[in-house]
């Protein structure tokens, strides 16, 4: 798992060494913004680190507050944005389906970007009625071990406690790599291959790809992804030894996916802007582009 730790104007010079993402807060109802935060993300993204942004949310005016998050944190590509949900310094709060909407308002403005939901135990378990989270869970339960939150469902960030007046967190995900994939960050300019030439779509010819395999699907382990990864190999997608080949469709292979939709977003799901699920028609037209030309 990767470490993260989430910041306010309480913390103006946060500790970022052990930590792979940071969460800063950039605003608050309609009004207030944090008034360090570009000296923050200044800092955050000069040391390498993954950055997401958080808004404080209270009831009432939700699209106003969406407008005044996404002009506030002013995202870069891959960045993450979410919604914090909980008791207001009035003792007020957003009611669940305000909390629903904020969550769409800010992902229709900004589509491209991962919107996530941060709330503790009680909220989560005694407020929420829908269980939207957009695009996933970020509990807060200190009384619980790092990783172990005591929720159901799926989560992606969990706040376990706090060291040296900073809120810290363990993210579910393997690698940096991982959560940039599942983040849609550009990779830098001076790593980035020279453009490749979309190949022309296979003719129709004797090669016939391999049936797909039904229930294959990103985290599940059977039916095997091995000779997913190797068609992603061959057509260019994903660099993998013979030893790395895997049963398991993990963040890698899931990166390798979202590439290949990413050169041929016809196969992408209808909607989505990431995905890392490949189905029965991109499964054919990689396996063809892998092996199928003369």
């Amino acid at each position: 798992m990767l470490n993260a730790i989430d910041i306010s104007s309480l913390q103006p010079h946060p500790k970022l060494d052990g930590v792979d993402l940071v969460i800063v807060k950039a605003s608050e109802g309609r009004t207030y913004a944090n008034p360090l935060r570009r000296d923050q993300e200044k800092a955050v993204r000069g040391a390498g680190k993954q950055m997401a942004w958080y808004h404080f949310l209270w009831p009432g005016n939700i699209q106003a507050q969406a407008e005044w998050f996404i002009k506030c944190a002013d995202p870069k590509p891959g960045d993450v944005l979410a919604c914090d949900w909980e008791t207001t310094t009035s003792r007020t709060a957003a009611t669940c389906a305000e909390k629903d909407a904020f969550l769409a308002a800010v992902k229709k403005l900004r589509p491209k970007l991962r919107v996530i939901l941060y709330c503790n135990l009680d909220y989560w378990k005694r407020h929420d009625t829908t269980s939207q989270c957009g695009d996933g869970l970020w509990i807060a339960d200190p009384g619980a071990a790092a990783g172990k939150p005591r929720v159901q469902h799926p989560w992606l960030i969990h706040q376990y406690g706090i060291r040296n007046n900073t809120d810290v967190n363990v993210v579910n995900f393997a690698t940096v790599q991982a959560w940039k994939d599942w983040a849609g960050a550009p990779e830098p300019e001076k790593e980035r291959p020279a453009p490749r030439p979309t190949p022309p779509a296979p003719k129709p010819g004797p090669y016939t790809p391999p049936p797909f395999p039904a229930g294959l699907a990103p985290g599940k382990s059977k039916p095997s992804a091995k000779s997913l990864q190797k068609a992603l190999r061959a057509a260019g997608f994903l660099q993998i030894s013979d030893a790395d080949l895997s049963d398991t469709y993990g963040p890698r292979t899931q990166g390798g996916v979202g590439r290949f939709h990413n050169a041929h977003p016809q196969y992408r799901s209808k909607g989505v802007s990431y995905d890392p699920a490949i189905g029965p028609r991109g499964w054919a037209f990689l396996f063809t582009l892998a092996y199928g030309r003369k």
